[in-house]
């Protein structure tokens, strides 16, 4: 447990502790918007395009080399 001498510590390290909590939050809220991004049908599309693309490729390059 930290001992604290004199007000202005105190009023520094309560500064420290709020910058500290907001920064968390922000933090939060842009994980929270990320996740939203994430989950948009939109999104879902795209990976399923990109992957059966892919495999596509892959299928294509079998036949080639038969």
């Amino acid at each position: 447990m930290k001992t604290y001498n004199d007000l202005e510590t105190i009023e520094r390290e309560l500064k420290i502790l709020d910058l500290e909590r907001e920064i968390a939050w922000e933090e939060m809220k842009s994980i929270k918007e990320e996740y939203k991004q994430d989950l948009k049908p939109l999104n879902w599309v795209q990976s399923g395009f990109k992957i059966a693309s892919k495999f596509g490729v892959m299928l294509l390059a079998k036949k080639i080399i038969k």
